[in-house]
C-alpha cells in the first residue's frame, strides 16, 4: 500500500505548511527582548524546537486529510473494512522516530544548559527569598545587606541566585533573561546568569503558588557596576534572622559560603 501513495506530493505539502506555520511563529519575540548572554542560545533552541514541531505537525496532519479523503467509504458502502494484521515497519517507524526527536531535543537542551551555566570568574551571588506572595534579596558579599521587592544586578558580571522558598514552591523568571528555576522549600535551588543589557525588567513567579500568586512580582533593574555599587551601598536594614535561618537551613548540592560573591 505505501508504494501507492504520493509520497512526494504528500512530502511537498508537509513541506510547504512547515515553511508557512514557521513564517508565522518564528519572527514572534516570545519573552521579549534579549537581555542576557544566555537569551540568544535559548532563542535558538526555541527556534529549531518550533520547527521540528510545525515540520512533524505538519506530516500528521497532511497524511491524516489524505487518508481521510483516499480511503473514505463511497455512499451506500456497508461492507466491512479490509483485514489487516497489522505493520511491523510501520510500527517500528513510529517507535523509533518519536524516540530519536526525544533524544535529539534532550541532547540539544542539555548542551544549552551546560554553556550557559558555565561558572564564570568572580560570580557575584544574591539570595533570593520568596513567599506567599513577595520577592526578597540579601547581598551577601556586602555585609548581607537586603532588599525588599527591588533587585539590582550589575551588567556584564555573572550572578548565582541562590533560591530559598520559605512556604510553598515558587518559579523565579525574568523573561528577558530567559533563566526560569523553580524553588523549592528545603533546598537551595541555584539560578546563573549574566545580565548584557541595561534596563528595568520584572521578575515574576511562574509556580501557581496561591491565591495572590498573580500578583508576585518584583523590580529588576540591571545597571553598570558603579551603579550598582552605589545602590547596594546605601542599604541598611540586614537579612531578618527567619531568612538567614532558612539559609542555613536549606540543602545544596554545591554549597556556596555565606560571605562569597563580594559585591
Amino acid at each position: 500500500m505505501l508504494g501507492r501513495l504520493p509520497i512526494a506530493k504528500m512530502l511537498a505539502a508537509t513541506v510547504a505548511m512547515t515553511a508557512a506555520i514557521s513564517a508565522v511563529m518564528l519572527p514572534i519575540g516570545w519573552d521579549g527582548q534579549q537581555a542576557s548572554t544566555a537569551a540568544v542560545k535559548i532563542d535558538d533552541l526555541l527556534s529549531v524546537t518550533i520547527v521540528v514541531s510545525a515540520f512533524f505537525f505538519s506530516l500528521v496532519v497532511v497524511m491524516l486529510f489524505y487518508a481521510l479523503w483516499k480511503f473514505k467509504a463511497k455512499p451506500g458502502d456497508e461492507s466491512d473494512g479490509e483485514p489487516i494484521h497489522g505493520n511491523t515497519r510501520l510500527e517500528v517507524a513510529w517507535t523509533l522516530i518519536p524516540t530519536v526527536i526525544v533524544l535529539f531535543g534532550a541532547g540539544y537542551s542539555w548542551s544549552v544548559l551546560r554553556d550557559i551555566e558555565q561558572p564564570a570568574e568572580n560570580p557575584l551571588t544574591v539570595d533570593v527569598f520568596s513567599q506567599q506572595f513577595a520577592w526578597s534579596f540579601g547581598y551577601p558579599g556586602k555585609d548581607n545587606v537586603w532588599s525588599e521587592g527591588e533587585l539590582h544586578v550589575p551588567l556584564g558580571r555573572q550572578v548565582h541566585f541562590k533560591m530559598h522558598a520559605q512556604d510553598v514552591i515558587h518559579s523565579f523568571w525574568v523573561p528577558e533573561w530567559r533563566i526560569k528555576k523553580d524553588n523549592v522549600p528545603g533546598i537551595t535551588t541555584t539560578a546563573i546568569v549574566t545580565p548584557n543589557r541595561a534596563g528595568v525588567y520584572q521578575l515574576i513567579c511562574t509556580e501557581l503558588c496561591g491565591f495572590g500568586h498573580a500578583t508576585m512580582r518584583a523590580k529588576v533593574v540591571a545597571e553598570p557596576p558603579a551603579e550598582f555599587r552605589e545602590w547596594v551601598g546605601g542599604l541598611k536594614e540586614k537579612v531578618p534572622q527567619p531568612l538567614a535561618e532558612s539559609i542555613v537551613r536549606d540543602t545544596e548540592a554545591n554549597p556556596v559560603p555565606l560571605g562569597a560573591g563580594g559585591a
